[in-house]
């Protein structure tokens, strides 16, 4: 009988819904003993060698966890896209399947880069806020066609985010690591270029690209100071792209205008935040993904990798509605 490690934070809230699908299949569940974000290697190395598959959110699976789990464990599927706190190639050594469902959030993650950016250009929350204090103030706004976008990584968000800025008539920069389609250029005018060009000459910067080596602190003090005085980052992506103090430090000086941060290098973010503080910064709980509709795809692709991952057939179930 299988036996698998739940703790997919998505998931974990309506486990009992789950159980009668997982018991069709034979497999029993280990629920962490805490809830968490994530679990980080010291909470995983105490199941190490008790359980088959995982599923899981963010949790640290580091070539340190996984050596201990192997050779029991034969499937991680993750809760999501986006697998960069799972060490790949520690996987692929000790025959551990990966199971993710891509695309997940490509479009919720994108309208809510483009909901920042209207924000910030419209100025609403900032005039809700001085309106409820009493104030009555007309604060300056930008319409989108004046300005200028650049997307950091135009995979399939950074292209989501590209038309949807393209339908308000924005000027949009991209930049990646890998040639982009010549018919998505085409189709909606983006302009490819450097990440400093594209940094000097865009009112928005919006943080795409998956987390992975090339894209560590790809934000940092060397590539802020090309950015145009007074523009906006935004980061719905994965907090480690930008090196924070370095974020802190262009905002209180004026080099960057504001930032919307749904991402951080630690989460949850720290109280003691100067993020916290900062009128020209919005802030989510890692949230740009939130639409239950979308969540509720991903659970049940969660559990067909999952199953899939352990050798069994997967047949949808009547729980699945």
């Amino acid at each position: 009988m299988p036996t698998v490690l739940f703790s997919a934070p998505y998931m974990i809230p309506f486990v009992e819904r789950f159980r009668p699908v997982f018991a069709h299949y034979g497999i029993e569940l280990i629920l962490p003993d805490h809830f968490a974000e994530r679990l980080e290697e010291a909470d995983l190395l105490k199941y190490a060698g008790q359980f088959d598959g995982a599923i899981c959110g963010d949790d640290r699976y580091t070539p340190r966890v996984l050596e201990a789990c192997a050779p029991r464990l034969k499937i991680i599927s993750k809760w999501g896209t986006g697998v960069d706190s799972i060490d790949q190639p520690a996987c692929a050594r000790l025959g551990i399947k990966l199971g993710r469902t891509p695309n997940a959030f490509t479009l919720p993650v994108a309208d809510t880069v483009m909901g920042y950016i209207l924000a910030f250009s419209r100025r609403q929350p900032w005039m809700n806020a001085q309106m409820k204090s009493g104030i009555w103030d007309k604060i300056p706004g930008k319409a989108l066609h004046e300005q200028t976008l650049g997307i950091i990584g135009v995979g399939a968000i950074g292209k989501a985010v590209a038309r949807r800025a393209r339908a308000f008539g924005m000027k949009v920069l991209g930049t990646d690591i890998i040639d982009i389609d010549h018919v998505f250029i085409a189709e909606t005018g983006i302009e490819m270029t450097s990440l400093a060009d594209l940094l000097s000459r865009s009112d928005f910067i919006s943080v795409n690209c998956d987390l992975n080596p090339t894209s560590q602190h790809l934000i940092n003090p060397d590539s802020l100071a090309h950015a145009k005085t007074g523009s906006v980052l935004i980061n719905t992506a994965r907090g480690p792209i930008v090196d924070e103090p370095a974020l802190i430090t262009a905002l209180q000086s004026g080099q960057l205008g504001g930032a919307a941060l749904d991402v951080f290098e630690h989460e949850p973010l720290p109280h003691a935040s100067p993020l916290m503080t900062m009128d020209n910064v919005m802030l989510a709980p890692h949230n740009a993904n939130s639409s239950p509709a979308a969540w509720e795809r991903v659970h049940w692709n969660t559990i067909k990798n999952l199953v899939e991952g352990l050798g069994f057939e997967y047949q949808p179930h009547e729980h699945q509605v």
